[in-house]
């Protein structure tokens, strides 16, 4: 009995923390960049309830007797299949139509990866720098803050779908500066660490990003556009039924297995 009871109680908290993920996804169901997660359970150790591998006249036994000590969140991964592209008024606000991911360096130096293209042109000392909302410098191709020199005005600065700045010569004509935006790739995406504000940070398990263009990776930088989140409402309820309905199963096991016990309490010899 007290076996049914620690497995059922697993599976509630396996459960309550599937019910998390999908609360998580759906509160950020308008954030920009956002990638669905999912909770992936795999079960506990099985407990041999018999050894011999003999029946007691010495038959071979096809089966052993085995029973499993429930479950447990194995791991809670991302979705970073495309979003929508949403229209936005945002002067710097890009959407990465394709693979990568964009590049902000962070205040310790470190760098964090994102699909959130809502940029500002900043004014700074030395000039204008294109940053995320926060502040924090947008990389290009080599790794570099995207800084302009102050003779640059914000308003005429725009990016091709390559993810190349340009500016308009004398005749209006826009022109490549020689500043590309540059976007990061991973061997395991999935391994990468979530941040906040949908950065997501390198780790052991997503291993070392390399850095392309848009044009290396077949994909494409969209101005005036802004990648909303991939979660479905419609999916994220009915996982949310389903966790509601298991984690009520499991709780008539506990009560199943509380009335046996009380029972057994009740013996009279």
């Amino acid at each position: 009995m007290m076996r049914s009871l620690w497995t059922a109680a697993s599976g509630m908290i396996g459960q309550q923390s599937n019910l998390d993920v999908i609360a998580n996804n759906l509160s950020n169901i308008s954030t920009t960049g956002y990638k669905t997660q999912a909770a992936n359970f795999k079960s506990l150790i099985y407990q041999n309830l018999q050894r011999n591998s003999t029946t007691t006249t010495g038959e071979p036994k096809p089966v052993g007797a085995q029973v499993g000590l429930g479950t447990r969140v194995a791991s809670i991964t991302s979705d970073f299949t495309q979003g929508p592209l949403l229209a936005s008024n945002g002067a710097f606000d890009y959407a990465i139509q394709g693979q990568g991911f964009f590049m902000v360096q962070l205040e310790d130096g470190t760098t964090a990866y994102t699909r959130n293209g809502h940029f500002i042109m900043a004014v700074t000392d030395d000039g204008l720098e294109l940053t995320d909302s926060n502040g924090r410098p947008v990389l290009d191709t080599a790794g570099r803050p995207i800084t302009l020199a102050s003779t640059y005005r914000a308003y005429n600065i725009g990016v091709d779908q390559n993810g190349n700045l340009t500016y308009p010569d004398e005749r209006n004509n826009p022109q490549y500066i020689g500043i590309q935006i540059g976007l990061a790739i991973f061997p395991n995406a999935s391994g990468l660490d979530k941040g906040t504000e949908s950065n997501y940070l390198e780790s052991a398990a997503s291993g070392v990003p390399t850095i392309h263009t848009a044009s290396d990776l077949n994909s494409k930088i969209v101005s005036g556009r802004l990648e909303g989140s991939n979660v479905q409402a419609a999916d994220e309820m009915v996982n949310m039924i389903i966790a509601q309905r298991a984690y009520e199963m499991n709780s008539k096991a506990i009560i199943a297995s509380d009335e046996m016990l009380q029972q057994a309490n009740n013996l009279r010899s």
